[in-house]
């Protein structure tokens, strides 16, 4: 993954957010988090996606719900007391837009080396490529860096 895709910092680390999904550590950059919320009403919308099936209020604004689950082919367990909904601000053709991410659990703020960030492998990943940016390593675990612009691009479409 080239430096320029990453936000890396004057220090050469992207500063990230890390969540749980399932028994894997995603990380969404620190800068795109507006908000960290408990599970608030669901307003399910009717024939829509299963990535974007909801709808929260968020300060009296409506926000889709996405569930990263559903594009990384991952088992879809109902919320429980950990369960935490990550408000989100993306680009998306030019545009900032306000988006809600389910997270099984909210783990921490936390930098990771640009230099220990690589392309996901081609072979043996459970994972689409197309939807990681890379996979950065913090300790001896691994964390996904996923490409939201693309993960919400593909939803659209």
């Amino acid at each position: 993954m080239s430096i320029e895709k990453a936000k890396v910092g004057e220090t050469g680390r992207m500063n990230v957010l890390t969540i749980g999904l399932q028994h894997e550590t995603f990380a969404l950059p620190a800068e795109s988090v507006r908000e960290i919320l408990d599970v608030v009403p669901i307003t399910e919308v009717p024939n829509a996606r299963a990535f974007v099936g909801g709808l929260i209020n968020v300060r009296g604004r409506v926000v889709p719900l996405a569930d990263l689950r559903v594009m990384f082919g991952m088992d879809r367990p109902p919320p429980d007391k950990d369960t935490r909904i990550v408000v989100i601000e993306i680009d998306l053709d030019g545009e900032p837009t306000i988006a809600g991410i389910l997270a099984d659990r909210v783990r921490d703020v936390t930098d990771i080396e640009a230099a220990s960030i690589e392309e996901s492998p081609k072979v043996g990943m459970r994972w689409p490529a197309e939807y990681v940016r890379g996979i950065g390593k913090k300790g001896d675990e691994f964390i996904i860096v996923p490409d939201m612009a693309r993960i919400f691009g593909a939803a659209e479409n």
